[in-house]
């Protein structure tokens, strides 16, 4: 398996610090608003890295960050004139409730900043012990010069490290790169006590101190936004191994942006869905294969024809794997089963599946393998006999296994219709039995009726020497 290590801008091989356990820190939302699909992104490849390494064996082990305190979510509450505790609850949960919407399985633990005060103080009081840090006016700074990698990262100049910074200019500071750990309180303003006054942590500390505290010192994969890379990902790994001594993390992965007519998807910029709202438009599976549909490192283009595509490929998938669902129990031992060119297509699919996701989560092979296995399904269905069974139950079990591992296909949800696809099947099947009475009778004016009535259903049956099958109609 290989990740592209944005640290290094290149693949490397995927090794784990403790072989067959993977940590993993994702970047979560500041929750001052609602996430829109931008933000969704994001923590959609998470989800999905997560579950690929599952299926290959892994023991993983997710964080996934709240800041739940922040300028933004300060400036917010005061317009709505609520307190940020307040607002951030308020949308901590509606992010929980989207992001279950969208299929996204809860990381193993959620830390929100404001329950990890303490081990922010302590992460900063190690630095000022090193001189790595200054107390301005019960404010803390960073040295940035402190750390000769400062930069690698992002792979910025010094005249360029200011570009991006989320803090304003304080003429107090050392250096104008230096930046902000604690804050001072000011009027009206949530804050904590620390050894250096009344305030609260600044954003970079926050992601630092949680990891640490959940992960260890080193972790395997951080992930995030590439609009994270600096300077939030810069100064994570700046005070992170200044006060360790160890790499903070051994793989960095970020995941590019969303676009809307050209530009980036971004509240700042004024063009964003938000993602409650797609999915009051479309169906769960249907923005997933969407936001999958290219690579998490490739910009995406938020459209109308888009979805509209992706909701096309869904009923497509869907329809074969409700025909696929009655040989379900058809499955047979390899070593019973015949060489068919439907077997060889599952194999086929199951390797390049594998490939394709071994190859730094690459979601939009992966899915052209899967799509690529229906069609050679929807062929062997047209010519269907008894040789052929067994590879339509292998196909449906891997199909069903890759489509669970991309979130496009929810057996629990399938599953809930189910006395509901029994009940078509019996009653297609009935209609068969009678028409197949009415040809013996040589009644083809009844034999027709029942077939073209079917297709308006969209149910089409084939004729054969041997009997007569059906299948559901892709749009």
């Amino acid at each position: 398996m290989k990740i592209y290590n944005s640290l290094n801008r290149r693949l490397e091989d995927f090794e784990p610090l403790t072989p067959e356990q993977v940590t993993i820190y994702s970047c979560g939302p500041t929750v001052y608003d609602y996430i829109h699909m931008g933000n969704a992104r994001t923590a959609l490849v998470t989800d999905i890295i997560r579950r690929y390494l599952l299926y290959k064996g892994y023991n993983v082990k997710l964080v996934q960050n709240l800041t739940d305190i922040d300028d933004k979510i300060i400036k917010r509450a005061a317009e709505l004139d609520m307190s940020a505790k307040e607002l951030a609850h308020q949308n901590g949960e509606a992010y929980f409730e989207d992001s279950q919407r969208l299929g996204i399985q809860p990381a193993d633990v959620h830390p929100k900043a404001t329950e990890h005060i303490r081990e922010m103080i302590d992460l900063i009081q190690i630095l000022i012990d090193k001189g790595a840090a200054y107390v301005i006016d019960g404010s803390v700074y960073y040295r940035v010069h402190q750390f000769a990698a400062y930069g690698k990262l992002s792979n910025r100049k010094p005249e360029d490290l200011l570009a991006g910074a989320r803090v304003e200019i304080d003429e107090r500071k050392e250096d104008p790169r230096d930046f902000d750990m604690w804050k001072a309180a000011k009027p009206g303003e949530p804050y904590w006590d620390s050894p250096w006054g009344k305030g609260r942590p600044g954003w970079h500390i926050e992601c630092s101190a949680m990891a640490m505290k959940h992960l260890g010192e080193t972790i395997d994969i951080h992930a995030g936004g590439e609009d994270l890379m600096f300077p939030h990902h810069e100064n994570e790994i700046a005070q992170s191994e200044l006060a360790t001594g160890v790499p903070f993390a051994r793989y960095w992965m970020h995941v590019a942006f969303l676009k809307i007519d050209g530009k980036r998807m971004g509240k700042s910029e004024k063009n964003f869905i938000l993602l409650r709202d797609a999915l009051d438009h479309y169906p769960t599976e249907v923005i997933r294969h969407f936001l999958i549909s290219a690579h998490y490192r490739h910009p995406l283009d938020y459209n109308q024809e888009s979805l509209t595509k992706s909701e096309g490929a869904l009923r497509r998938l869907n329809n074969c794997l409700d025909t696929l669902k009655k040989y379900e129990g058809d499955v047979v031992k390899p070593s019973e089963t015949a060489d068919t060119p439907l077997q060889h297509a599952v194999h086929e699919m199951k390797a390049q599946f594998t490939q394709a996701m071994d190859t730094d989560f690459n979601t939009a092979q992966a899915l052209g393998a899967i799509f690529t296995l229906v069609s050679e399904v929807n062929k062997a269905l047209s010519t269907i006999d008894e040789a052929v069974i067994p590879g339509l139950a292998h196909a449906y079990q891997a199909l069903t296994e890759t489509c669970q591992v991309l979130g496009i296909y929810n057996m629990e949800t399938q599953n809930e219709d189910g006395d509901n696809v029994e009940q078509r099947d019996e009653l297609v099947k009935l209609l068969l039995e009678i028409r197949q009475d009415a040809r013996n009778r040589k009644d083809w004016e009844t034999s027709d009726k029942i077939r073209d009535r079917l297709k308006e259903l969209n149910i089409q049956i084939q004729d054969s020497h041997h009997n007569t099958t059906w299948k559901l109609i892709t749009k």
